[in-house]
């Protein structure tokens, strides 16, 4: 899909996620990854709504900004009420931006290698790097201070073993907060 999960992008979350349809909330890729509240405004729904990730982008017909997962549908709905929610497919909702929160989950890299260069973003949350160079590979993320609150570098070394493969993926046992 446009942020470039894979089929990982149908079960991170526990499956709770949604294509975002709007370019403003796209934002050429950089929204992958970014978690939204959504809440539906029918009679049959509850109040608690739920939280998905964007993993995708896709094209609707300019009234819709989520395309969510059949899962994540559902739990909009009141208790025995998912039939009918899923009846009524395209529903108003309301909507906004929170904190992911994924406990006993730390950042993962997949395929890209860094060699103190910067990499470029492809797509989506899919960056890389010309001719990456053999490992074990250390990596180094800057933390703009959006989410941490101030900027900083953090480092991983050798997090990427001497013989990497690409479609592999690192966990780098990072926590971000």
């Amino acid at each position: 899909g446009g942020c470039g999960y894979g089929e990982y992008g149908r079960i991170i979350n526990n499956g709770d996620v949604a294509v975002v349809t709007s370019s403003k909330l796209y934002k050429g890729g950089a929204s992958c990854g970014a978690c939204y509240k959504v809440k539906c405004k029918e009679a049959v729904c509850n109040e608690d709504g739920v939280v998905v990730m964007v993993t995708d982008y896709g094209v609707s017909d300019g009234e819709t900004d989520f395309i969510l997962s059949s899962n994540a549908f559902n739990k909009m709905a009141m208790p025995n009420y998912e039939k009918e929610l899923r009846d009524d497919g395209r529903v108003p909702i309301e909507y906004q931006r929170v904190a992911c929160q994924f406990p006993g989950k730390s950042l993962t890299l997949k395929e890209q290698a860094l060699e103190w260069k910067r990499c470029r973003r492809v797509y989506g949350a899919v960056w890389d790097i010309a001719n990456p160079p053999r490992g074990p590979l250390t990596v180094r993320f800057f933390l703009d201070g959006s989410a941490t609150k101030r900027a900083r570098w953090v480092l991983v070394p050798k997090v990427i073993p001497i013989y990497w493969q690409a479609g592999v993926a690192y966990d780098t046992s990072i926590q971000l907060n």
